[in-house]
């Protein structure tokens, strides 16, 4: 009898391998199949990739297409930006100069009365030599000299207030990146259903896409793109007249609604490949920035996954849960060595968490205290 199972594949930008790896694994046991793919960020490029592919031909298909967005290690050690990262250079030309043209953008630039009382800041503080410090020196430059000078003024407010709303744009109707996915794949009789989240900011709403439930929108380049479109690093994507971001910002393993959709699930499989051991002490801007992306997803991830199995707890579902373990030795580069190392890292947790369900089938959540 076919056990009716799920699978979750959470958000985690570069650690995308670790799902990747545990797919390749739990495909050579033929007996383990699933029916809902529920997925968030990089995991639903992956579930996407992965259920569009010839049949046999998933894993080669899902290596082929990550390697296109990683980078060779020689060429990312001083370049460290995702290939499928590019800014539309075309809007930024137009958002400048629409900015600079704009005259509502050269009032207040000159204020009288804040030059004035920075002036004698700069003279205070150039008479005072208890106050000659780092500390207060930095803080000089930024609030007495730079805050009032008019002209970083105007290029602080270029830089932060034209219409560019992100550092790179990832949807493009006619992009050939897009154009790998065989997205009418997905709506074949043989595929699992498949959802994926975004976050609808103009409803302020977390919102599901699928290819064969109707009750929400359809999978498309769209709707990925959308999933993904973390907030500052890619802008946010327009459909239907409203706009989206990453809905992993808000549900990082995409749990929302799946008990409630199929009720017949029996077992819920979670990979989750984002978990704060993974962040390190930052060596430079590059790895701070990682941090602040990947220490509130692995956070988010977590409480998730505890969130889930509460829930599950609390209304006595019967279904069960198997989490894959999390690797910690991995980093955060798009490199290909880092996409292979975590594919390896992967494979090795899928193959524990399918030994420790053999040996030790998984059982339904009991909440303490619960009466029978």
């Amino acid at each position: 009898m076919t056990v009716k199972r799920a699978i979750c594949l959470a958000g985690g930008g570069p650690a995308v391998g670790l799902s990747l790896g545990a797919l390749e694994r739990i495909g050579q046991e033929p007996d383990i199949r699933f029916q809902v793919w529920s997925l968030a960020c990089i995991g639903a490029w992956l579930g996407v990739v992965w259920n569009q592919a010839p049949p046999g031909k998933e894993a080669e298909t899902a290596r082929a297409f990550f390697k296109g967005i990683f980078r060779p290690d020689d060429v990312y050690e001083n370049f460290p930006i995702a290939a499928a990262f590019a800014p539309d250079y075309e809007s930024s030309i137009s958002n400048t100069l629409n900015f600079v043209m704009d005259s509502d953008n050269y009032r207040n630039l000159v204020v009288p009365e804040a030059i004035k009382e920075a002036s004698d800041e700069i003279v205070s503080f150039m008479s005072s030599p208890g106050k000659w410090s780092a500390a207060n020196l930095n803080s000089l430059v930024l609030n007495q000299m730079l805050a009032v000078n008019p002209m970083s003024r105007f290029m602080t407010s270029l830089m932060y207030k034209s219409n560019t709303k992100g550092l790179s744009r990832i949807f493009y109707p006619d992009s050939a990146f897009l154009q790998q996915i065989d997205f009418k794949a997905l709506y074949g009789k043989d595929r699992p259903i498949l959802y994926h989240n975004a976050y609808n900011l103009t409803d302020q709403a977390l919102e599901l896409f699928s290819n064969k439930d109707d009750h929400y929108g359809n999978i498309t380049a769209e709707s990925v793109c959308a999933c993904s479109a973390l907030p500052y690093i890619e802008e946010p994507v327009t459909m239907g007249g409203k706009v989206y971001c990453e809905g992993a910002t808000i549900d990082t393993v995409n749990f929302e609604r799946l008990i409630a959709n199929h009720p017949e699930l029996e077992e819920v499989w979670v990979s989750r490949i984002l978990d704060r051991k993974q962040i390190r002490q930052p060596r430079n801007l590059y790895d701070a920035l990682n941090n602040l992306v990947m220490l509130f997803a692995a956070t988010t991830s977590e409480d998730d996954v505890k969130l889930f199995r509460y829930h599950l707890m609390e209304t006595r579902s019967k279904v069960k849960v198997v989490e894959i373990h999390v690797a910690h030795h991995i980093n955060y580069d798009w490199s290909w060595s880092n996409l292979e190392h975590s594919t390896k890292a992967g494979w090795v947790a899928a193959d524990a968490a399918i030994k420790e369900y053999r040996s030790n089938p998984p059982k339904p959540l009991v909440c303490k205290g619960a009466k029978s």
